[in-house]
């Protein structure tokens, strides 16, 4: 469900509220959980790919400053510093998440995410927020916990309106259309997604089978639209780029 630092709502993933929204709210502001675990993430309105296409094709990104940041860090360079496939690894306590990012697809998201881990913003921080019915996603990105923590900064979708969410997508939460922050989701199972979180990456065989172990352990359902905090806890210790 993502300005300076936005604390968004995953409140976009609430949305849908039998679905109630992933919430996964990208941006900052809210909750960035998801709302709903059955809904969307962040169930947006409209895609952006308007707003999206014209900062790709001037060939830079713009991140505008919103909020408070969860942890200070310099806003994302303008123009991307990778390009192409680019791989990362997410050490957690529950295990190795290896991913490709898709820089090619979706530069501005990808140059963001690389930003923050180069930067140590992923680091010690919680993946607080599991759902296991409806939507199956671990939602992570918020140095807070809360849901509504983020960088201090918000950018456009970049989406095409085809986007599907199948098992392993690693997406942008959001609060609505052009609230990317820091909070992103991992897809780990069948999730009937509407469009409206930008899809950057896909986690490996082994980081999805770890997520699903996770989720196989339950939560404590402590999130008012759905899921909760993983019985299993799932905190990032380190994201390396490369």
């Amino acid at each position: 469900m993502p300005a300076p630092k936005t604390k968004r709502t995953l409140a976009a993933l609430a949305a849908l509220a039998a679905v109630s929204t992933l919430a996964a709210c990208g941006d900052d502001d809210g909750d960035s959980s998801g709302s709903d675990a059955s809904s969307s993430p962040s169930a947006s309105e409209s895609t952006s790919a308007g707003a999206t296409a014209s900062s790709e094709a001037a060939g830079s990104c713009e991140y505008v400053e919103e909020g408070g940041a969860a942890k200070e860090v310099d806003l994302p360079p303008s123009v991307p510093t990778v390009s192409g496939k680019v791989p990362v690894t997410i050490e957690t306590t529950a295990g190795t998440i290896g991913a490709t990012l898709d820089a090619a697809a979706t530069p501005c998201t990808v140059n963001s995410f690389v930003s923050l881990a180069e930067q140590g913003f992923y680091d010690e921080t919680p993946c607080p927020r599991i759902v296991t019915e409806g939507i199956k996603v671990l939602q992570c990105g918020d140095p807070t916990g809360t849901g509504s923590g983020g960088p201090g900064y918000r950018f456009a979708d970049e989406l095409t309106g085809s986007e599907t969410y199948a098992a392993g997508s690693l997406a942008m939460a959001n609060a609505g259309p052009d609230t990317n922050g820091s909070q992103f989701f991992v897809v780990y199972g069948e999730s009937d997604l509407a469009p409206n979180y930008t899809l950057f990456g896909q986690v490996d065989p082994a980081g999805l089978k770890l997520i699903e172990k996770v989720a196989a352990d339950g939560h404590d359902n402590s999130h008012p639209a759905g899921g909760g905090t993983p019985n299993t806890p799932v905190d990032i210790t380190k994201v390396t780029v490369g």
